[in-house]
């Protein structure tokens, strides 16, 4: 069975992977946070007190929602780089159900946090393997490290519940530490592979960007050390040292990348910035090293600037491409939810560094954005998600 063939089906959430897991992200995102606001603040806990919200709200953003957009992203691609299937029917659901019944957990008291490790760890060795298998099938053995970043995101997984368990002492700081900063190095290894493409493609005229090797690989070097350093060695000079060189290449690349047309085009501009606030994260992790600001402001730019802003927008761009639709005529809603999630992150980052006695009021805000951006991704795109695509081809 070829990956183009022609199908009649009415309901198509299990054709390909992205389908069920952008769905199940963005709805699982809307609820995730709203949760958190309501917790942070009423001073209530969770069933499983063993998991204090905080740590329920970071664990979460990062291997429930960033995780998901991630799962259905590389099951997606890695069909089309290698020409191979990968997980559809049935199979494809039931990994997308182990990843909800893990999400659920929290709210079943403390004696489910076994249930939730096991669940949890089995849906990443799950999506590893079906990631892996096209790859080794196909002998594409460059795309190996797409998928390392995978397996170690499995391990900084299994290191937050030993952290819970109590067998490791700082188990959950490592995993939860180790997720964020895996999660933004497999963002840049991909906005390297599709960023300059689709500015090439996407704005008038013929334009051809600069992309420089010797960037590529120390930008690469730079973070492996940063993220030992920053989350395992507790050497604060040398994390501001790697942060700061990570913002000099990572902004010397963004000016490569730009051309004036990219603002004319939401699909565009909105991974540009999401590249930005990466960028500039590492700019505040380097000024929080020497106490000029508050580190969260830091993991934010990280959080909700950089993921936030590059999951909504592959998800808008790939569920255009893959479901039949021009990636060039986006639906009318995209520019605003956009500019809604921009408006979170300056809200989130920016408006405390000047404002900061009305920090409380600045993160609630930020979480009603947030909650309205990817609400109104839902709703738009859930009827492109769950129907077949336009032109009757399978996926």
């Amino acid at each position: 069975m070829q990956i183009e063939e022609i199908h009649n089906h009415r309901f198509a959430l299990h054709h390909l992977g992205f389908r069920p897991f952008f769905l199940a992200g963005a709805l699982f995102s809307v609820a995730a946070v709203a949760v958190w606001f309501w917790l942070y603040r009423s001073g209530a806990a969770l069933p499983m007190r063993v998991l204090p919200p905080i740590t329920w709200h970071a664990h979460e953003m990062i291997y429930g929602y960033a995780l998901a957009v991630v799962a259905g992203f590389l099951l997606t691609a890695v069909s089309n780089w290698t020409g191979v299937r990968t997980l559809n029917g049935a199979p494809l659901i039931g990994l997308a159900l182990v990843w909800l019944a893990a999400r659920l957990m929290p709210f079943f008291g403390d004696a489910a946090l076994a249930p939730m490790a096991i669940l949890d760890l089995l849906f990443l060795t799950a999506l590893s393997a079906a990631v892996l298998h096209p790859i080794v099938k196909v002998r594409q053995w460059p795309q190996i490290g797409v998928w390392s970043k995978l397996a170690l995101l499995l391990v900084s997984n299994a290191l937050f519940y030993l952290g819970l368990f109590g067998v490791l002492e700082n188990g959950v700081q490592w995993g939860i530490y180790s997720g964020l900063y895996l999660i933004i190095s497999l963002i840049l290894l991909m906005l390297r592979r599709v960023l300059p493409f689709f500015i090439e493609r996407g704005v008038e005229g013929q334009i051809t960007l600069t992309n420089r090797t010797w960037v590529d690989m120390s930008s690469l070097v730079l973070m492996l050390a940063f993220w030992v350093v920053e989350v395992f060695l507790s050497l604060p000079k040398f994390s501001a040292l790697l942060a700061a060189l990570l913002f000099l290449l990572h902004g010397l690349r963004m000016i490569d990348w730009h051309t004036p047309g990219i603002w004319r085009k939401p699909l565009l501009w909105a991974l540009y910035l999401s590249y930005g606030w990466i960028t500039a994260g590492f700019a505040l992790i380097a000024l929080a090293k020497f106490g000029a600001l508050n580190p969260w402001l830091a993991v934010h730019a990280f959080a909700y600037g950089g993921i936030g802003m590059v999951t909504l927008g592959m998800m808008a761009r790939v569920s255009l491409g893959h479901t039949g639709r021009n990636v060039f005529e986006p639906p009318a809603v995209v520019a605003p939810m956009f500019l809604f999630l921009l408006v979170g992150a300056l809200t989130r980052v920016a408006a405390p560094l000047l404002a900061p006695q009305f920090y409380l009021l600045w993160m609630e805000a930020a979480q009603l954005l947030w909650v309205v951006a990817f609400a109104s991704f839902t709703v738009v795109y859930a009827p492109f998600l769950v129907l077949p695509r336009i032109d009757g081809r399978y996926g």
